[in-house]
C-alpha cells in the first residue's frame, strides 16, 4: 500500500523540514480533491482529479491510491468515467493515510499536520 522505500528516498532527498512541508501540504491538497470527490463527484472533473491525485500519491510512496488513480484517470480519458470506482479511490485514500502516518511515527518521525 505503500512504497516506504520512496518515502525514505524523498525524505534523504529533501530533508527531514522539507519532508514535513511536503507531507503536510500533499495531505492538505489530496484531502480537499478525495474529500470532494467522496461527497460531490463532478464525472467532468474525474480525468484532471485523478491525474492531479496519481502524482503526488506516486511522489509520497501512496503506491496502491496512485495506481488506483492512474487506472481511473485512463479511464476517464476513455469516456469510461461510469467504470471508476470512486468510492474504492477514497477509500484507499484513508487507508494509505492512516498506514502512512502510522509509518512516520514508527520511524520517529513527526508530522506538522495530520490534516
Amino acid at each position: 500500500m505503500i512504497d516506504w522505500t520512496r518515502v525514505d528516498e524523498l525524505r534523504s532527498e529533501i530533508g527531514s523540514d522539507g519532508f514535513a512541508e511536503v507531507v503536510d501540504l500533499f495531505l492538505d491538497e489530496v484531502e480537499g480533491v478525495v474529500l470532494r470527490l467522496k461527497s460531490q463527484p463532478e464525472p467532468a472533473r474525474f480525468e484532471a482529479d485523478l491525474h492531479f491525485l496519481k502524482g503526488g500519491a506516486w511522489n509520497l510512496g501512496f503506491a496502491e491510491f496512485g495506481a488506483l488513480c492512474q487506472d481511473g484517470e485512463r479511464k476517464a480519458g476513455a469516456g469510461q468515467r461510469d467504470d471508476i470506482d470512486i468510492r474504492r479511490i477514497v477509500d484507499v485514500y484513508f487507508t494509505s493515510r492512516e498506514i502512512f502516518l502510522a509509518g512516520l511515527s514508527d520511524r520517529g518521525f513527526a508530522v506538522v499536520s495530520a490534516a
